[in-house]
């Protein structure tokens, strides 16, 4: 910072002050070279393919087999009731031979046992069944 005192043509003496800027510029160049220099080592220092994000949604498709546990651990094929776990295994053998095979989807009620959906499990596996997968909602957003 400078101060210049100029007289303007008289006995007063005026104080004229004036910012420098200069280093204050200076240093902001140097600054904005350093950051353009390192800036892109930073960003491409090793090249992985980072895994992306998906969210979609599954359908149900016509072939999807879709077997449901009530509250109370009852089974369903679909909307109608399955007596016992060999008649599920009958079922799904049958599912099983079916060029291509279709998937099974598990609809658990969250308030029942984990031993139906195991004899589920169980039964698509007896039967040979390859594609397994579970019905859940997404969280509620607030």
């Amino acid at each position: 910072m400078g101060m210049n005192i100029a007289s303007a043509g008289g006995d007063e003496e005026q104080a004229i002050s004036a910012i420098n800027t200069t280093p204050l510029v200076d240093v902001m160049l140097v600054l904005l070279i350093i950051f353009l220099i390192t800036i892109p080592v930073v960003n491409y220092s090793v090249p992985v393919d980072v895994p992306k994000e998906r969210s979609e949604r599954r359908e149900s498709k016509p072939e999807t087999v879709v077997i449901s546990v009530d509250a109370r651990g009852k089974l369903y094929w679909y909307d109608t009731p399955v007596k016992d776990v060999p008649a599920l295994v009958q079922k799904l053998t049958r599912v099983a031979a079916m060029k291509p095979q279709p998937e099974v989807h598990i609809r658990g009620d969250w308030r029942s046992e984990y031993e139906p959906v195991g004899k589920i499990i169980y039964a698509c596996q007896s039967a040979g069944i390859a594609k397994v997968g579970f019905i859940t909602e997404p969280p509620a957003r607030n």
